[in-house]
C-alpha cells in the first residue's frame, strides 16, 4: 500500500525547494521503509538543489539521517521493524571486484531501492544519495540501514551518515593519521571539523586548523586543533610548514573541494606526506600541477569516498565512542528545525553561520 507524507522537493535547477506531498509505496524485495526523525542540512544537498551532481530533477533532498525502520520487505535479514538506524549510501553489494578482493569500504556497486517515490501526479522522484530523508518517511535499501544503540539521540546520530563521517573517516580511514602525527585541514565546516575531530581521536600531536572565517576556528579549537591560521589574511603553506619545523604536516586534509585549496594543501605537506580530498568539487573544476613536483614530493595524493568507511563497522563504534563520552558529536548540531526551514538553512549554510542545521521530525 502507497502511503503520503511529506517532504522537501527541489523542482529544477536553482529554484526554491518546497514541502510538497510524497507517495512512498511499501517495501519490496531487499527494501526498507524508515520513518525519519532527523536529518542534517548537508551542503550535498544544495548541490543537487543547485543542479551541480545531476539533471534529475525533481529531487527528494536529505540523506544525513537517522530514524526507526518502520517494515521491511522480503528476503531483509539486515534489520528489522522497530529498529533504530543510521541511513547510509554506501550499501554494501558483497560481489563486486573490490568487495570480493576484501575491500568492500570501496563498494563499486552499492544500491538504492528499485522502486520510486514519487509526487502525487506520478512523477518519479531522485531521492539525494538515494536516500530522500527530508521526509516524514522514505524507501530505501535494507542495507542502507545501520543498526546502533538507540541511547543516542537522532539528531546526533543522522550526522554520522554524511558530513561528520567524511571527516572523522579522512583522518582514520583515508589519511591513516596516528599518533603522534601533524595533520592540517583546511576548510573547517562541518567535514573539516570532523576531520580534526578524528585526527584528535587517533593521537595526532599537531593538529592545524586553516579557514577564512575566525569564527570557525574558534569552533575547529573545540574540536581539537592545537592551531589555527586564517588564510584571508596569512599564507597558509607558510603557516603550516611554520607549526612543522619547516617541513609540512605528515597529513593534510582538504575539505573544501576547490583548485586553489587543494594546491595549498599539495604544497603544505611533508616529503612522502599524505593529501586527502574529502570537500566535494564541482565538474567544471580543472587542478594544474608541475608532474615534476608530483613525483618529486613523492608520498599518497587521495581522495576519500565517504571517509573509506564501511557503516557497519564504522557507525556503532562512533556511537559507542560518543555515549562514552569520548566523541563529542552532539557539538556538530547547531540548531534543530523543522521541514519548512530547509530553505533558509541552505541560506545560513552559505553565511558560514552553522555547522550543522538539523531538520527534526
Amino acid at each position: 500500500m502507497t502511503i503520503s507524507v511529506q517532504g522537501v522537493v527541489a523542482r529544477g535547477k536553482g529554484e526554491p525547494v518546497e514541502v510538497t506531498t510524497v507517495l512512498v509505496p511499501e517495501p519490496g524485495p531487499g527494501e526498507a521503509l524508515v520513518t525519519v526523525q532527523a536529518c542534517g542540512v548537508c551542503h550535498t544537498d544544495l548541490h543537487y538543489k543547485q543542479g551541480g551532481i545531476g539533471e534529475d530533477f525533481p529531487y527528494l533532498l536529505g540523506h544525513e539521517a537517522a530514524g526507526v525502520v518502520d517494515a521491511v520487505g522480503p528476503d531483509v535479514t539486515e534489520v528489522a521493524p522497530g529498529d533504530f538506524v543510521i541511513l547510509n549510501w554506501r550499501a554494501v553489494c558483497g560481489r563486486c571486484r573490490a568487495c570480493s578482493r576484501g575491500r568492500p569500504w570501496y563498494c563499486f556497486s552499492t544500491h538504492n531501492a528499485s522502486q520510486k517515490m514519487t509526487l502525487e501526479d506520478g512523477t518519479a522522484l531522485s531521492p539525494a544519495l538515494g536516500i530522500g530523508a527530508f521526509a516524514t518517511k522514505t524507501l530505501v535499501a535494507s542495507g542502507q540501514c545501520t543498526k546502533v544503540n538507540p541511547a543516542i539521540p537522532a539528531a546526533t546520530a543522522g550526522l554520522l551518515g554524511c558530513g561528520v563521517m567524511a571527516g572523522i573517516g579522512a583522518a582514520i580511514n583515508t589519511g591513516g593519521v596516528t599518533r603522534g602525527d601533524s595533520v592540517a585541514v583546511i576548510g573547517c565546516g562541518g567535514v573539516g571539523d570532523g576531520a580534526i575531530l578524528g585526527a584528535r581521536l587517533a593521537g595526532a600531536r599537531t593538529i592545524i586548523a586553516v579557514d577564512v572565517d575566525d569564527r570557525k576556528l574558534e569552533w575547529a579549537r573545540g574540536f581539537g586543533a592545537t592551531d589555527v591560521i586564517n588564510s584571508r589574511t596569512a599564507d597558509p603553506v607558510a603557516g603550516i610548514r611554520d607549526l612543522t619545523g619547516g617541513f609540512g604536516a605528515d597529513v593534510v586534509i582538504e575539505a573544501i573541494g576547490r583548485p586553489e585549496t587543494y594546491e595549498h594543501a599539495f604544497y603544505a605537506r611533508d616529503l612522502a606526506g599524505t593529501v586527502v580530498l574529502v570537500g566535494v568539487p564541482t565538474p567544471e573544476m580543472r587542478l594544474e600541477l608541475p608532474l615534476l613536483d608530483v613525483f618529486g614530493r613523492g608520498g599518497a595524493l587521495k581522495s576519500s569516498w565517504y571517509g573509506d568507511c564501511l557503516p557497519s563497522r564504522d557507525f556503532p563504534m562512533l556511537v559507542d565512542l560518543h555515549l562514552a563520552g569520548r566523541l563529542p558529536l552532539d557539538k556538530f548540531v547547531s540548531e534543530t528545525i523543522g521541514l519548512g526551514d530547509v530553505e533558509e538553512a541552505f541560506a545560513r549554510m552559505g553565511r558560514g553561520e552553522v555547522l550543522r542545521s538539523v531538520v527534526t521530525l
